[in-house]
Protein backbone atom coordinates (compact mmCIF):
# COMPACT_ATOMS: atom_id res chain seq x y z
CA UNK A 1 0.00 0.00 0.00
CA UNK A 2 1.08 3.66 -1.38
CA UNK A 3 2.20 5.55 1.51
CA UNK A 4 0.28 9.08 1.67
CA UNK A 5 2.33 12.23 2.44
CA UNK A 6 1.33 15.51 3.69
CA UNK A 7 0.92 18.16 1.49
CA UNK A 8 2.65 20.77 2.72
CA UNK A 9 5.81 18.35 3.08
CA UNK A 10 5.81 17.70 -0.53
CA UNK A 11 5.58 21.49 -1.37
CA UNK A 12 8.97 22.13 1.15
CA UNK A 13 10.22 18.89 0.15
CA UNK A 14 10.06 20.16 -3.97
CA UNK A 15 11.36 23.94 -2.99
CA UNK A 16 14.67 22.70 -1.19
CA UNK A 17 15.31 20.54 -4.08
CA UNK A 18 14.64 23.46 -6.97
CA UNK A 19 16.52 26.24 -4.49
CA UNK A 20 19.93 27.19 -6.28
CA UNK A 21 20.74 30.22 -5.15
CA UNK A 22 21.22 33.09 -8.03
CA UNK A 23 24.59 34.33 -8.69
CA UNK A 24 25.94 37.49 -8.70
CA UNK A 25 25.45 37.72 -12.90
CA UNK A 26 22.15 37.12 -12.40
CA UNK A 27 21.22 39.14 -9.69
CA UNK A 28 22.23 42.55 -11.97
CA UNK A 29 22.12 41.78 -15.71
CA UNK A 30 22.57 45.33 -16.67
CA UNK A 31 26.10 44.89 -14.76
CA UNK A 32 26.82 41.85 -16.62
CA UNK A 33 26.23 42.94 -19.92
CA UNK A 34 28.78 46.01 -19.57
CA UNK A 35 31.48 43.88 -18.74
CA UNK A 36 33.93 44.81 -16.27
CA UNK A 37 31.03 45.99 -13.12
CA UNK A 38 31.84 45.49 -9.49
CA UNK A 39 29.65 42.68 -8.13
CA UNK A 40 25.99 43.33 -6.57
CA UNK A 41 27.89 42.81 -2.60
CA UNK A 42 24.38 43.77 -0.95
CA UNK A 43 22.31 41.00 -2.78
CA UNK A 44 25.30 38.41 -2.16
CA UNK A 45 25.11 39.54 1.86
CA UNK A 46 21.31 38.89 1.44
CA UNK A 47 21.74 35.29 -0.01
CA UNK A 48 24.84 34.51 2.17
CA UNK A 49 22.45 35.41 5.41
CA UNK A 50 19.70 33.23 3.97
CA UNK A 51 21.81 30.32 3.97
CA UNK A 52 23.47 30.74 7.42
CA UNK A 53 19.78 31.55 8.52
CA UNK A 54 18.66 28.02 6.76
CA UNK A 55 21.82 26.22 8.07
CA UNK A 56 21.50 27.53 11.74
CA UNK A 57 19.19 24.87 13.25
CA UNK A 58 21.17 22.07 12.37
CA UNK A 59 24.07 23.73 13.32
CA UNK A 60 23.20 24.19 16.79
CA UNK A 61 21.84 20.94 17.22
CA UNK A 62 25.46 19.38 16.25
CA UNK A 63 27.27 22.21 18.72
CA UNK A 64 24.64 21.55 21.43
CA UNK A 65 27.06 21.41 24.83
CA UNK A 66 25.68 20.38 28.35
CA UNK A 67 25.36 22.73 31.24
CA UNK A 68 27.80 25.84 31.26
CA UNK A 69 29.69 26.13 34.71
CA UNK A 70 28.43 29.39 35.92
CA UNK A 71 32.17 30.78 37.57
CA UNK A 72 35.50 30.84 36.44
CA UNK A 73 37.60 28.18 38.04
CA UNK A 74 39.02 28.76 41.74
CA UNK A 75 42.88 29.39 41.42
CA UNK A 76 45.58 29.16 44.36
CA UNK A 77 48.58 31.12 43.63
CA UNK A 78 52.40 30.05 44.97
CA UNK A 79 55.14 32.18 43.96
CA UNK A 80 52.93 34.12 41.57
CA UNK A 81 52.55 30.55 39.41
CA UNK A 82 48.64 28.88 39.54
CA UNK A 83 49.43 25.36 41.55
CA UNK A 84 45.73 24.40 42.11
CA UNK A 85 42.28 25.36 40.28
CA UNK A 86 39.18 23.68 41.27
CA UNK A 87 35.72 24.18 39.48
CA UNK A 88 32.57 22.84 40.18
CA UNK A 89 28.80 23.89 38.64
CA UNK A 90 27.51 23.25 42.24
CA UNK A 91 28.81 23.05 45.63
CA UNK A 92 26.34 22.11 48.33
CA UNK A 93 26.39 20.38 52.04
CA UNK A 94 23.60 18.92 54.35
CA UNK A 95 23.91 17.99 57.72
CA UNK A 96 21.25 14.79 58.68
CA UNK A 97 18.05 16.51 57.52
CA UNK A 98 18.60 19.98 57.57
CA UNK A 99 18.32 22.13 54.60
CA UNK A 100 20.85 22.20 52.18
CA UNK A 101 23.29 24.54 52.17
CA UNK A 102 24.52 25.75 48.70
CA UNK A 103 28.06 27.07 48.76
CA UNK A 104 28.78 27.58 45.19
CA UNK A 105 28.41 31.46 44.81
CA UNK A 106 30.59 32.10 47.65
CA UNK A 107 33.19 29.57 46.88
CA UNK A 108 33.21 30.59 43.17
CA UNK A 109 32.15 33.86 42.10
CA UNK A 110 34.99 36.34 41.65
CA UNK A 111 32.60 39.17 43.23
CA UNK A 112 32.83 37.31 46.45
CA UNK A 113 36.19 35.55 46.94
CA UNK A 114 36.34 33.30 49.62
CA UNK A 115 39.85 33.26 51.54
CA UNK A 116 42.06 30.55 50.64
CA UNK A 117 45.27 32.11 52.08
CA UNK A 118 45.69 29.05 54.44
CA UNK A 119 46.43 26.72 51.09
CA UNK A 120 49.68 25.09 50.76
CA UNK A 121 51.54 24.04 47.69
CA UNK A 122 54.63 21.99 47.54
CA UNK A 123 56.18 19.36 45.44
CA UNK A 124 54.94 16.42 47.03
CA UNK A 125 52.14 17.92 48.68
CA UNK A 126 49.32 20.44 48.55
CA UNK A 127 46.38 21.96 50.56
CA UNK A 128 43.21 23.84 49.21
CA UNK A 129 41.79 25.48 52.14
CA UNK A 130 38.35 27.66 51.36
CA UNK A 131 37.39 29.54 54.26
CA UNK A 132 33.69 30.50 54.17
CA UNK A 133 32.77 32.36 57.72
CA UNK A 134 30.01 31.69 59.54
CA UNK A 135 27.27 30.05 57.35
CA UNK A 136 23.39 30.42 58.97
CA UNK A 137 24.16 27.65 61.83
CA UNK A 138 27.80 26.75 61.27
CA UNK A 139 30.21 29.01 62.99
CA UNK A 140 33.46 29.62 61.02
CA UNK A 141 33.18 26.62 58.35
CA UNK A 142 36.01 25.89 56.54
CA UNK A 143 36.62 23.23 53.59
CA UNK A 144 39.92 21.69 53.12
CA UNK A 145 41.13 19.51 50.17
CA UNK A 146 44.38 17.33 50.88
CA UNK A 147 46.15 16.56 47.47
CA UNK A 148 49.34 14.28 46.60
CA UNK A 149 51.91 14.05 44.42
CA UNK A 150 53.57 10.42 43.52
CA UNK A 151 56.01 9.18 40.76
CA UNK A 152 54.78 5.89 39.80
CA UNK A 153 57.57 3.92 37.81
CA UNK A 154 55.03 1.55 36.56
CA UNK A 155 53.33 4.16 34.65
CA UNK A 156 56.46 6.08 34.53
CA UNK A 157 54.71 9.79 34.86
CA UNK A 158 53.98 11.43 38.16
CA UNK A 159 49.79 11.22 39.10
CA UNK A 160 47.56 13.27 41.55
CA UNK A 161 45.50 12.39 44.17
CA UNK A 162 42.43 14.17 46.01
CA UNK A 163 43.34 12.19 49.50
CA UNK A 164 40.53 13.58 51.75
CA UNK A 165 38.09 16.18 51.68
CA UNK A 166 37.36 17.53 55.22
CA UNK A 167 34.74 19.78 56.61
CA UNK A 168 35.98 22.12 59.63
CA UNK A 169 33.14 24.00 61.76
CA UNK A 170 32.53 25.58 64.79
CA UNK A 171 35.90 25.82 65.53
CA UNK A 172 36.94 22.01 66.62
CA UNK A 173 35.04 20.22 64.96
CA UNK A 174 35.88 18.43 62.20
CA UNK A 175 34.32 15.85 59.65
CA UNK A 176 36.82 14.07 57.21
CA UNK A 177 35.72 12.22 54.06
CA UNK A 178 38.02 9.64 51.95
CA UNK A 179 38.73 10.06 48.66
CA UNK A 180 41.30 7.09 47.21
CA UNK A 181 39.36 7.36 43.67
CA UNK A 182 39.97 10.67 42.80
CA UNK A 183 43.19 10.97 40.80
CA UNK A 184 44.53 11.49 37.29
CA UNK A 185 48.39 12.00 35.51
CA UNK A 186 49.95 15.22 36.60
CA UNK A 187 49.52 16.16 32.62
CA UNK A 188 45.93 15.82 32.88
CA UNK A 189 43.05 17.49 34.87
CA UNK A 190 40.81 15.29 36.78
CA UNK A 191 36.83 15.67 36.14
CA UNK A 192 33.63 13.93 37.56
CA UNK A 193 29.90 14.36 37.16
CA UNK A 194 29.80 14.19 40.81
CA UNK A 195 32.30 13.92 43.47
CA UNK A 196 30.19 13.56 45.99
CA UNK A 197 29.26 11.10 49.61
CA UNK A 198 25.66 9.86 48.79
CA UNK A 199 25.54 6.25 47.07
CA UNK A 200 23.27 7.48 43.96
CA UNK A 201 26.18 9.56 42.76
CA UNK A 202 28.82 6.33 43.26
CA UNK A 203 30.02 7.84 46.80
CA UNK A 204 33.44 8.83 45.84
CA UNK A 205 33.87 10.47 49.21
CA UNK A 206 33.74 7.96 52.09
CA UNK A 207 32.89 8.45 55.54
CA UNK A 208 36.21 8.50 57.53
CA UNK A 209 34.39 8.48 61.03
CA UNK A 210 30.84 9.56 62.63
CA UNK A 211 30.86 13.19 62.48
CA UNK A 212 31.27 12.58 58.68
CA UNK A 213 28.42 10.07 58.57
CA UNK A 214 26.32 12.84 59.71
CA UNK A 215 26.97 15.10 56.33
CA UNK A 216 26.42 15.34 52.67
CA UNK A 217 29.12 16.40 50.92
CA UNK A 218 28.43 16.95 46.49
CA UNK A 219 30.61 18.41 43.47
CA UNK A 220 28.94 18.75 40.62
CA UNK A 221 30.67 18.94 37.85
CA UNK A 222 33.58 18.51 39.68
CA UNK A 223 37.19 19.69 38.01
CA UNK A 224 40.76 19.58 39.57
CA UNK A 225 44.14 20.18 38.69
CA UNK A 226 47.03 20.68 40.88
CA UNK A 227 50.87 20.29 40.70
CA UNK A 228 51.66 21.29 36.98
CA UNK A 229 49.24 24.24 35.92
CA UNK A 230 50.37 26.09 33.06
CA UNK A 231 49.18 28.92 31.13
CA UNK A 232 46.46 29.27 34.27
CA UNK A 233 44.17 26.77 32.46
CA UNK A 234 43.08 23.40 32.68
CA UNK A 235 45.04 20.78 30.65
CA UNK A 236 43.04 17.71 28.76
CA UNK A 237 40.31 15.97 30.93
CA UNK A 238 40.92 12.79 33.18
CA UNK A 239 37.28 11.64 33.21
CA UNK A 240 36.17 9.46 35.72
CA UNK A 241 33.54 7.78 33.81
CA UNK A 242 34.41 4.09 34.13
CA UNK A 243 33.76 1.54 31.44
CA UNK A 244 31.46 -0.85 33.75
CA UNK A 245 28.87 1.88 34.77
CA UNK A 246 25.00 0.65 35.79
CA UNK A 247 23.80 1.55 32.63
CA UNK A 248 26.42 -0.82 30.41
CA UNK A 249 26.87 -3.23 33.24
CA UNK A 250 22.76 -4.08 33.33
CA UNK A 251 23.06 -3.95 29.20
CA UNK A 252 25.34 -6.76 29.89
CA UNK A 253 24.01 -9.28 32.51
CA UNK A 254 20.73 -8.28 29.91
CA UNK A 255 22.45 -9.46 26.56
CA UNK A 256 23.87 -12.46 28.73
CA UNK A 257 20.19 -13.84 29.63
CA UNK A 258 18.80 -13.55 25.88
CA UNK A 259 21.99 -15.53 24.69
CA UNK A 260 21.08 -18.22 27.34
CA UNK A 261 17.73 -18.23 26.21
CA UNK A 262 18.47 -18.05 22.64
CA UNK A 263 21.18 -21.18 23.21
CA UNK A 264 18.18 -23.65 25.29
CA UNK A 265 15.48 -22.62 22.53
CA UNK A 266 18.08 -23.77 19.80
CA UNK A 267 18.94 -26.87 21.60
CA UNK A 268 14.95 -27.78 22.21
CA UNK A 269 14.30 -27.39 18.42
CA UNK A 270 17.85 -29.64 17.53
CA UNK A 271 16.60 -32.22 19.87
CA UNK A 272 12.91 -32.25 18.40
CA UNK A 273 14.06 -33.03 15.10
CA UNK A 274 15.89 -35.44 16.27
CA UNK A 275 12.81 -37.22 17.59
CA UNK A 276 11.10 -36.37 14.24
CA UNK A 277 13.73 -38.19 12.06
CA UNK A 278 13.34 -41.25 14.14
CA UNK A 279 9.78 -41.64 14.31
CA UNK A 280 9.88 -41.35 10.53
CA UNK A 281 12.87 -43.75 10.35
CA UNK A 282 10.18 -46.35 11.91
CA UNK A 283 7.58 -45.88 10.38
CA UNK A 284 9.30 -46.85 7.26
CA UNK A 285 10.41 -50.32 8.77
CA UNK A 286 8.49 -52.95 6.59
CA UNK A 287 7.78 -56.28 8.65
CA UNK A 288 6.70 -58.96 6.11
CA UNK A 289 4.22 -61.57 7.13
CA UNK A 290 5.81 -65.14 8.37
CA UNK A 291 4.20 -67.99 5.91
CA UNK A 292 4.80 -70.98 8.53
CA UNK A 293 2.32 -68.79 11.28
CA UNK A 294 -0.93 -69.67 9.28
CA UNK A 295 -0.17 -73.31 8.86
CA UNK A 296 0.84 -73.88 12.36
CA UNK A 297 -2.49 -71.97 13.35
CA UNK A 298 -4.23 -74.23 11.56
CA UNK A 299 -2.84 -77.52 11.95
CA UNK A 300 -3.24 -76.58 15.76
CA UNK A 301 -7.00 -75.91 15.23
CA UNK A 302 -7.37 -79.63 13.20
CA UNK A 303 -5.67 -81.15 15.69
CA UNK A 304 -8.31 -79.56 18.01
CA UNK A 305 -11.30 -80.91 16.17
CA UNK A 306 -9.96 -85.15 15.86
CA UNK A 307 -9.41 -85.84 19.09
CA UNK A 308 -12.23 -86.58 21.01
Amino acid sequence: MAVKYPKHCCILLFSLLSFHPPSSSSLDPQQSDSGASPPDHDAEEVVTKGLQSADAPRRKLLQTSGAAVPFPPLKVLSNGKTCIMLQARKLSLRYERQKQVDLTERAFSPHKAVDTTQSVCRQDKATLVMKFGDVEDLKGLSIRLQLSHTFYEASNQWWYSLDSVSLLYNVSEEAVFNASEVYAPSSSSYHCVHVSSLERHSALLQPGGHRARRWTVTFTDFQIQAFNVTSGRFSPVSDCTTFLTPAILMGLVTSLILLLVLAYALHLLVHLKHIERDDDSKADFYFPPDPEQPERCCGENLADKVTP
